[in-house]
């Protein structure tokens, strides 16, 4: 099921996190002993088995089965096919090393129809996997939502609509009753922002509608969402760690301009404080509600005892970063980070101007900037020193193929990880409680809107046959985890 070739990096065998290298041995840049090192995926992209045991479809479903909308009509139909081969993936994550596993649990495969009980067949596929990691000695964390909305649900009117956020606090009611014996770390919602405002907003993302009001109704209702989840997770699990999973804007000014700032402080406030606000803080800034007044009637929108459930008391904060946003006041946006549409992703601010500096980018098209990475650290830390930090998705897509020996060779990668890694070390020499650092992803998978044309696993897989091979930086990530250490810059 595996195939291990030769790696400069490490021996393919052999490996262990048993033993660590004292601090004072190698020179190495340390991480605290209980460091997590971990690799994200979400059932979408990797599961397959779209329509077994009694699973539904998912707006994602229908989304990728809509002519257009996904490159090369791709689907998550089949993906890597791991609900049937999560046995060997999880002897794979041992061998490289890994400490901790983040997954999302499919929604329509647990509650297909977003409303009442749930089917078993669906749960027993999660038992299993958990149960697998933890006699694998992997800490399972698991994710309630990575995107995957019931579709009847979305007929209902999705996430704009009231009514979806009660309901996926009764589903994490569901899924915490079933594996909160021996799941204790959690994660209510994945990149919200995704959610709404390139689901809703851009349409980019399922379930690709454009109307910039229903964009924000659906954040005030992931908000919810995350609150009533996170009230179910704490009345079922003991022990719990309770976290979410935010994709922050590293925003930065093009120039120093005044103008320039205002367009930083504008997409700032509904790319990042929109959920950090209410989240963190218990409330909406009033910039915010001010630049999109004319889009919905927050007064209506925001019912009493709204801010007190959004506010559910966390134990960590996610981040998921990949690359920073370089904005302006007008001008022609050269970078499309978040895909190409007529519509904005951006309600209010439509007219900011987005641009991408010269230098070095991932196979996306995504400027590589690991300063980024210790900006959102730092700037969340401000906002709330007593909660800690967790690195919940970071990697890089590249042009990953085998070599005639079969080794897949990606250099630019370990280059990348090394430098975000480092990044997240200064973070913690400067006081900043980070506990652990999660790659996106463990092996390609369905990569959204791009189908599979996107690489980002450290772990290859060959669509056409399902073969895993594990390239050179999975064997550098599996040393990181081994010494809880990476090189120096200088090194």
């Amino acid at each position: 099921m595996t195939s291990v070739g030769a790696s400069p990096f490490l021996r393919p065998s052999g490996l262990s996190t048993a033993t660590r290298s004292s601090p004072a041995d190698d020179g190495r840049l340390h991480f605290p002993p209980d460091f997590l090192w971990g690799a994200a995926t979400s059932a979408y992209q990797i599961e397959g088995a779209a329509d077994e045991d009694g699973r539904t479809p998912s707006i994602w479903d229908t989304f990728s089965a809509t002519p257009g909308r996904v490159h090369h009509g791709d689907t998550g139909a089949i993906a890597v096919d791991h609900y049937h081969r999560f046995r060997d993936d999880v002897t794979l994550m041992r061998d490289l090393g890994l400490t901790a596993y983040r997954f999302s649990v499919s929604w329509p495969r647990v509650q297909p129809t977003g409303h009442g009980p749930a089917v078993e067949r669906g749960l027993d596929f999660y038992r299993q996997l958990v149960d697998t990691l933890l006699e694998a000695g992997i800490t399972p964390v698991a994710t309630l939502y990575h995107w995957d909305l019931p579709q009847e649900l979305e007929d209902a009117g999705g996430w704009p609509a009231r009514d979806t956020a009660e309901r996926f606090g009764a589903y994490a009611a569901l899924v915490a009753e079933a594996l909160g014996d021996r799941v204790k770390r959690w994660t209510t919602l994945n990149e919200p922002w995704c959610s709404a405002f390139l689901g809703y907003g851009s349409g980019v993302h399922a379930p690709g509608r454009t109307d910039p009001g229903d964009a924000l109704r659906a954040a005030h209702h992931l908000n919810l969402g995350h609150g009533h989840a996170a009230a179910a997770l704490r009345a079922t699990v003991r022990d719990l760690h309770l976290s979410v999973s935010l994709n922050l804007h590293q925003v930065i000014p093009l120039t120093d301009s005044a103008a320039d700032a205002e367009a930083a402080r504008r997409i700032d406030a509904v790319g990042n404080r929109i959920f950090l606000g209410p989240m963190l803080h218990g409330r909406y800034d009033e910039d915010l509600l001010r630049d999109t007044a004319h889009l919905v009637d927050w007064d209506r929108l925001i019912h009493s005892g709204d801010a007190a459930t959004a506010h559910a008391p966390l134990d960590a904060v996610g981040i998921n970063y990949y690359t920073p946003a370089w904005v302006s006041a007008d001008g022609p946006s050269s970078s499309a980070v978040h895909g190409t549409s007529s519509a904005s992703p951006w309600p209010g601010s439509e007219s900011v101007a987005f641009h991408q500096p010269a230098g070095p980018t991932s196979t996306m098209g995504w400027p590589i900037n690991a300063d980024g990475l210790f900006g959102l650290l730092s700037r969340v830390h401000e906002e709330r020193p007593d909660l800690p930090l967790l690195i919940t998705e970071n990697g890089m897509a590249c042009e990953d193929y085998p070599n005639p020996e079969g080794e897949v060779r990606d250099p630019e990668r370990i280059a990348y990880l090394h430098d975000h890694l480092a990044a997240v070390h200064r973070a913690l020499s400067e006081g900043i409680d980070v506990h652990g650092y999660f790659q996106w992803s463990f092996m390609d998978n369905f990569e959204w809107a791009y189908g599979y044309a996107k690489r980002f696993g450290m772990v290859y897989v060959d669509f056409a046959t399902q073969r895993r091979t594990p390239k050179s930086s999975a064997y550098w990530y599996a040393e990181v985890a081994r010494h809880g250490a990476i090189p120096r810059p200088e090194q």
